[in-house]
């Protein structure tokens, strides 16, 4: 364990944390940094307090680079509970409404390919979006109604696990700023019976799976020189771009922030590479590529 005053290790990587639940996302990234005690870190999309599951944290110089991740596409295991609506849209909340349900699974089914695709959203009361510097949960603690704007949101797939009365686990994957609790909240009053998110565990994020993820007790227990053995380098976070490999000349150049030519028909963000080193991702256009992140120094950690 890091003793108190230690200075911290300028750690570059990713791990793939399992999430427990009864904690916020930013209480168990902290508690992360602590163990290895990181100078850096980051997580890469909130999970709220009774969510468990895939939390990708990044360290280091990969905190440059999670926004590729807080953009992708996430999926989820739901537990909807059907005939009670609350006012957090989940199992935290208070008894808003509902009646026994009384439709059936083909029903059910029928219900869900409604809210499947592109659609509007309205975000929940209970949310950390903010509204004049203000969160919203603020606002609803105080008992404020204040306008919520519906958001674009795209339900890729929404298919039904299992049914038995009042509950359904469903599969869920969605675009960047979907609310899963919302959902819920929707497919209940749309089946007129409300319903709330009795449970919920991202299992993918992006091209990261939980399969993979190690849980929070595992990294308590094991010893410190044994937990970076769970470490990804930080260059799987642009996995997913068009790969370029400079020479010498032009690595030089963007690595201090200068464009250097591109084949013209690349377009977008693209990640750059001298030799096996990223040195960063730029935006190519037009036979150029603009240098947008840069990793500042070889990474301390490839495991």
């Amino acid at each position: 364990m890091p003793a108190r005053g230690s200075t911290r290790r300028a750690l570059d990587g990713v791990l793939l944390l399992d999430k427990p639940a009864g904690a916020t996302s930013n209480a168990v990234l902290q508690r992360v940094r602590w163990l290895y005690n990181a100078a850096k870190a980051g997580h890469t999309g909130t999970l709220d307090p009774f969510a468990t599951g895939l939390l990708p944290i990044c360290f280091g110089e990969a905190t440059k680079f999670a926004g590729y991740l807080l953009d992708a596409t996430k999926s989820y295991r739901a537990l909807v509970r059907f005939g009670l609506a609350t006012d957090t849209q989940d199992a935290d909340g208070r008894a808003v409404g509902g009646t026994t349900p009384a439709f059936t699974e083909a029903g059910l089914r029928a219900t869900l390919a409604r809210f499947t695709g592109p659609q509007r959203q309205v975000p929940p009361a209970y949310s950390a979006l903010k509204r004049d510097g203000r969160p919203y949960y603020e606002y609803a603690r105080a008992g404020i109604e204040i306008e919520r704007a519906p958001r674009d949101v795209t339900v890729e797939t929404l298919t039904l696990v299992s049914y038995a009365a009042p509950d359904a686990w469903i599969d869920v994957t969605c675009s960047k700023g979907t609310y899963v609790r919302t959902l819920a909240a929707d497919i209940g009053a749309a089946l007129g019976c409300g319903a709330h998110l009795a449970a919920l565990r991202r299992t993918q994020s992006g091209g990261f799976r939980l399969a993979d993820a190690v849980d929070l007790a595992a990294i308590e227990a094991a010893a410190p020189a044994a937990r970076d053995a769970w470490l990804l380098p930080l260059d799987v976070l642009v996995a997913a771009l068009p790969h370029v490999a400079a020479g010498a000349d032009a690595a030089r150049r963007f690595a201090h922030g200068q464009p250097v030519p591109a084949d013209a028909a690349l377009a977008g963000p693209v990640a750059v590479y001298d030799g096996g080193r990223l040195l960063g991702v730029g935006d190519a256009a037009g036979g150029s590529l603009q240098p947008r992140r840069l990793v500042a120094c070889e990474p301390t950690r490839t495991p």
